[in-house]
């Protein structure tokens, strides 16, 4: 089931932005053989609870020898896509860059997934999501007024600018390939994805609606009107009153009619009103506030930890999480109307699919027999 039910991609394992664009092709119904290397730990957790590379399955060759990568190069001839994350050149090393792949399968999708890019001068250099987003500008913009760049989630390079633009980048090469028959390689780097996801703000900031000050523009916590707040009981709220509508709604429900608050736009006025809403907000519980505003067009949400989140009606009720063998954990996204994907799979131990992948991608009893012997599967 699913949209890309039929669609045939080889995985080669790696970490982080890689696996997450497997999980995202495979959630959709694709077909994702991972190879994985033998007696190697693919995660810190237990498999059950190892999101990331769900739903797909899991072989281990060893690509170091050529019937590994001879093995691997018949998976890939059968491919639509192909997934790798090693730094430039590491493929071609083993056998396996995208000239060779494309020569066995002249329709193949070759996507490339690292931090900085396939060529460059700091292509060869090692690095993380805070690297590569403090190269975008992104991390410079995240803080509070006066404070150091806060270190976010690995969210915006690893996942959305990385795995999320790698999987958009092979879709629309496949795209592509259905009208000229010919594959290409996808060059995705976290860098590149960080900055295209800057785009709207490099926007402001060209136009002189966005300063280079932390915590003192519209969306970056400097409005008294968009931002997050302690409540009585030492829990949060979220709070982003943008429109005139909304404001007036919050000004409304807050029951605040101080006249320094008429001019919501007076950016010299905010951060008193900052000092002052976080005054307002500390008078009741967290619970109260949501009495008081969820639902309404406020734009309102109580800041959740990861329990309260999986257990609220609102996400209940669209089973935005789903229980996996006992691991909760988001559901796929986004939704279709004809195509519903299956609920996910538990994530495999590596090689837990040697026999039964290899078979279904075309593979001989004797032809994996072969492999085992050689230690190479």
């Amino acid at each position: 089931m699913g949209p890309l039910k039929g669609m045939k991609v080889v995985e080669v394992g790696g970490i982080g932005p890689g696996p997450f664009c497997g999980q995202m092709l495979s959630d959709m119904g694709a077909d994702v053989v991972r190879i994985d290397r033998k007696g190697v730990p693919r995660s810190m957790v237990p498999y059950k609870f190892d999101v990331w590379h769900r739903n797909r399955r899991s072989i281990t060759l060893n690509l170091k020898k050529p019937e590994g990568v001879k093995a691997a190069l018949k998976l890939i001839e059968k491919a639509d896509a192909l997934i790798e994350g090693f730094r430039p050149g590491v493929m071609e090393k083993l056998g396996l860059g995208p000239d060779v792949c494309l020569e066995k399968n002249k329709r193949l999708v070759f996507g490339r997934m690292t931090g900085w890019g396939q060529d460059g001068p700091l292509s060869q250099a090692a690095g993380h999501d805070i690297n590569y987003i403090a190269l975008s500008g992104a991390l410079h913009a995240m803080g509070v007024a006066g404070g150091k760049p806060v270190v976010p989630l690995n969210l915006v390079a690893d996942l959305g600018g990385g795995g999320m633009m790698l999987a958009f980048g092979i879709m629309c090469a496949m795209h592509e390939a259905k009208q000229s028959g010919k594959g290409q390689v996808v060059d995705a780097t976290m860098v590149d994805g960080a900055a295209c996801l800057m785009g709207f703000f490099y926007g402001l900031w060209g136009s002189g609606l966005w300063s280079d000050a932390r915590g003192s523009n519209l969306l970056d916590g400097g409005a008294h009107f968009y931002d997050t707040y302690e409540t009585a009981d030492g829990r949060y709220i979220s709070i982003g009153a943008i429109e005139p509508q909304f404001y007036a709604l919050l000004l409304k429900h807050a029951e605040i009619d101080d006249p320094d608050f008429e001019v919501q736009l007076d950016m010299s006025k905010w951060p008193l009103l900052k000092k002052k809403t976080a005054e307002i907000f500390k008078r009741k519980t967290r619970d109260a506030w949501c009495k008081i505003m969820e639902g309404t067009d406020i734009c309102f949400a109580p800041v959740l930890s990861f329990e309260e989140a999986i257990n609220h009606p609102h996400n209940k009720k669209r089973e935005v999480f789903v229980n996996i063998d006992g691991a909760i954990q988001p559901a796929p996204a986004p939704r279709f109307s004809r195509t519903k994907p299956d609920n996910p799979k538990a994530a495999p131990e590596p090689g837990a699919d040697n026999d039964s992948a290899l078979v279904d991608w075309g593979f001989t009893a004797e032809d994996i027999q072969m492999l085992k012997e050689k230690d190479v599967l």
